[in-house]
């Protein structure tokens, strides 16, 4: 039954619709906007064995590649809309346990979640359209994943319109004027974060900004604070976190992630879940998640051994399950696009960002998260890294293919004098 309605769908997509966007049709110049819905409900009509030449088989493409992303961000995505609920709960007296009021929390999140998502699907996707019409290039599916990274990376009491904004800014000057999806040198959705700090910084900061409180904002219970553990441990470091009286903010609070903060980001555990997707897929390179990890530690035991403020003496783990690490280490260091190509460069890039996040973190207290700095200056170097990984590359093989040359004379010049010898 199923495949009856799909072939009528398509046979009348193929003979009443299509016709009207191909060549001397009267939507011709509309042809890329059909041809991303067409592509969008049906597999491409076109199979390699039709084809002469030699090519590569490979189950892979780009739409499968983003949908794999898209399914590993649902983990952090379902956490985070249970967790605006349990926030704004837990503000206003109310279902303070884990469990309690499961639904209520998830229907509170929802409400706040899904208007934030449309409206940056409904703005870079409309661009993207805009774009591929202009260009007469069809329209990519980058865009799939950019628009739920953003709603993931912004607090859940964002403006609507600052949404729109920046997201618009970043699709059109982040991605589209370098010509698209895959030629971008930035990560799309952290310049869009990057453009709502440093733009609306009120909006983006403070200690109400990560909580939903909505009409129930005269019912605070007393002695409320939507603190970060990132605001709290950058005020008092590690003494700071464990005296704090509103609500605990340990090490396993902040894994399991019911703590305030960026929508997709506090839970650690849901991003690791979405970590092993992305890596059983191969969609993203081990190389860079482990380099970012070791260059976070690193830097993170190297402030322990000479602690000059108290946040410095906060334990290396910490920093893991705090603020946008894990998520960036994830979902943004690994972007393919933006990241080092080279297996030595992917080192060199991920450890750079790790070691960048954390000084950022810990020696700039007007900003204590600095995981979205620290990546988008790896972006930047990414193709410097790479540069001087194969050029130096070159030049050890020149340094082989010369000491090889040498030796191959000095036998030759050898055979030849005793040869004459004899």
């Amino acid at each position: 039954m199923m495949k009856r309605l799909t072939d009528s769908l398509w046979n009348f997509l193929q003979t009443k619709v299509k016709p009207h966007f191909t060549k001397g049709g009267k939507f011709e110049n509309l042809y890329y906007l059909y041809e991303a819905i067409e592509t969008f409900l049906f597999l491409p009509p076109e199979v390699t064995h039709d084809k002469p030449g030699t090519h590569v088989r490979d189950g892979m493409n780009l739409k499968r590649l983003m949908i794999h992303v898209v399914f590993a961000l649902i983990p952090p995505m379902l956490f985070g809309i249970w967790n605006i609920g349990h926030q704004h709960f837990l503000a206003i007296g109310e279902y303070t346990g884990l469990t309690e009021g499961f639904i209520d929390k998830f229907i509170v999140g929802i409400k706040v979640f899904l208007p934030i998502l449309i409206v940056i699907m409904a703005v870079g996707g409309t661009i993207e359209v805009l774009f591929a019409i202009i260009r007469k290039h069809p329209v990519t599916e980058g865009f799939l994943v950019t628009g739920p990274l953003i709603a993931l990376i912004v607090p859940p009491t964002i403006p609507l319109w600052m949404v729109a904004v920046a997201t618009a800014f970043a699709v059109t000057f982040g991605k589209e004027i370098f010509g698209g999806t895959g030629m971008n040198i930035v990560n799309t959705a952290l310049l869009a974060r990057a453009f709502l700090f440093f733009a609306y910084p009120a909006h983006m900061s403070g200690d109400q900004v990560w909580i939903y409180l909505g009409e129930a904002a005269d019912k605070l219970v007393d002695g409320f604070s939507g603190a970060t553990p990132l605001a709290i441990a950058a005020e008092g470091g590690y003494q700071a976190l464990k005296s704090f009286s509103y609500q605990s903010y340990g090490f396993w609070d902040m894994f399991f992630g019911w703590i305030p903060g960026s929508i997709g980001e506090t839970s650690t555990l849901a991003i690791l879940l979405g970590a092993g997707l992305l890596l059983h897929t191969g969609v993203a390179d081990w190389r860079i998640m482990a380099s970012m990890l070791l260059g976070g530690i690193f830097t993170a035991l190297l402030f322990n051994a000479f602690p000059a403020n108290d946040y410095m003496a906060l334990p290396w783990y910490y920093h893991l399950v705090m603020g946008g690490f894990a998520f960036g280490l994830v979902y943004m260091a690994t972007d393919p696009v933006t990241s080092a190509s080279t297996f030595t460069g992917k080192w060199v890039y991920g450890f750079l960002i790790g070691v960048v996040a954390l000084i950022i973190r810990v020696l700039n207290p007007a900003y204590p998260e600095g995981v979205m700095l620290a990546i988008l200056l790896g972006n930047v170097s990414a193709p410097l890294i790479d540069h001087l990984v194969i050029k130096s590359y070159i030049s050890r093989r020149e340094r082989q293919v010369s000491t090889i040359t040498t030796a191959s004379q000095t036998t030759e010049q050898k055979t030849v004098k005793e040869a004459s010898h004899a």
